[in-house]
């Protein structure tokens, strides 16, 4: 073993100890303890950005890899400093992920411990949505343990729609762990169904049956960021967090609670239900071709290269429309734009062609419904 092998196993068990006592003060978080040992693939379900860091506490003895967003490696020092540490795997969002498995496959290969959230991103309605299908192939063929890890009352505590913590509980627990043996005797798809049966968590269903309150002020604040269709008016873009209550300008009025519902439950009793209704109403909705849909202010378009290199495109407004969106003098047809993804809530991601975009904020509007926009020309589509 060399001496920066060693060096990294040193800094990676003071960051293990670090992880525990911001995940526990922080986030009221436990997680079981395990040894690892390489080649291991460990597949997590993905609620919140602290996921990485809570994980870490779980596994203090051997450095994990996390398969990482490519937005992590543009920060200069910073990410230079992540990659000495724990050589994450960059992972562009919103393109195809051919390049990632096979740097996955290599890590593997090589004895490390690789974490993967394959999910692709975290939830937006406190449910888990099925992991990429390649993912039981990769863990057939790498030839490593494959351990399933699932976060729970992850949602409740930093829901995808706001940054704000709520001290409540969160719990990270080693569901399964399968040798390589047991899972050449399986077929891709029947390990990738595996994968989803033990990472499946349901936000809504747990806080029926375990009750637990998550506390913080302003509890519904930036909600409009993930949830902007009005369920009484079917208004786009009206809805506002305003300290614990949900408004609408229709004059639609529902309090967040500390247990996580609406109250009153009128149309629905959680986010996990609007958020269904909100995608059905949104792909049902008549925009006629070629007219504004809606549009924000301030936001920078960006063009990235291949080294993690940005160029500003341009600064001021985005514009929505049917069939794709225009910022500055940029027009991206719906029809060219290969994927398209979010970071966080202020991050959007597309492709078009050998050619990788962000959009980013430095507000609070929601890109969102610009996503589900996508998602409605995709559905039409089809």
């Amino acid at each position: 073993m060399d001496k920066n092998t060693n060096e990294n196993k040193l800094a990676w068990k003071l960051l293990v100890k670090v992880a525990r006592i911001v995940a526990k003060a922080k986030l009221g978080f436990k997680g079981e303890i395990y040894d690892l040992e390489g080649p291991c693939l460990v597949v997590a379900n993905h609620v919140t950005t602290w996921d990485a860091i809570v994980m870490a506490a779980s596994f203090p003895n051997h450095p994990v890899h996390y398969v990482a967003s490519e937005h992590l490696f543009r920060h200069g020092i910073l990410s230079r400093a992540l990659e000495w540490l724990v050589a994450p795997i960059p992972r562009r969002k919103a393109s195809t992920a051919a390049d990632t498995v096979m740097k996955c496959l290599r890590r593997l290969k090589a004895g490390q411990v690789v974490c993967l959230f394959a999910e692709g991103e975290a939830c937006w309605d406190g449910v888990s949505i099925d992991i990429f299908p390649a993912t039981g192939k990769l863990a057939r063929t790498s030839g490593a343990t494959l351990m399933t890890y699932r976060l729970e009352g992850g949602y409740p505590t930093v829901p995808r729609w706001t940054k704000k913590i709520r001290k409540g509980e969160m719990y990270g627990r080693i569901v399964g762990v399968y040798k390589p043996e047991e899972l050449k005797k399986m077929k891709p798809d029947e390990i990738t169904a595996l994968i989803n049966r033990d990472l499946y968590e349901n936000a809504w269903d747990r806080q029926r049956q375990q009750p637990v309150k998550f506390r913080a002020k302003n509890l519904a604040e930036h909600i409009e960021c993930g949830f902007f269709v009005c369920p009484k008016c079917g208004g786009v873009d009206t809805i506002r967090g305003l300290g614990n209550h949900v408004t609408c300008s229709c004059g639609w009025d529902v309090v967040y609670t500390e247990e996580c519902f609406l109250e009153p439950a009128d149309p629905f009793e959680d986010l996990q239900q609007w958020d269904k209704w909100q995608r059905e109403k949104f792909i049902s909705m008549d925009f006629p071709e070629g007219e504004l849909m809606f549009s924000d202010d301030g936001l920078n378009l960006k063009e990235i290269d291949e080294k993690h290199g940005e160029k500003l495109l341009h600064t001021g407004k985005l514009c929505q429309y049917p069939d794709g969106i225009e910022c500055g003098g940029y027009r991206f047809a719906y029809s060219d734009i290969g994927h398209m993804s979010m970071v966080k809530m202020k991050i959007l991601l597309f492709t078009m062609g050998d050619k990788y975009y962000e959009i980013r904020s430095n507000g609070e509007p929601c890109l969102r419904k610009y996503l589900m926009a996508w998602d409605r020309y995709q559905a039409l589509k089809d």
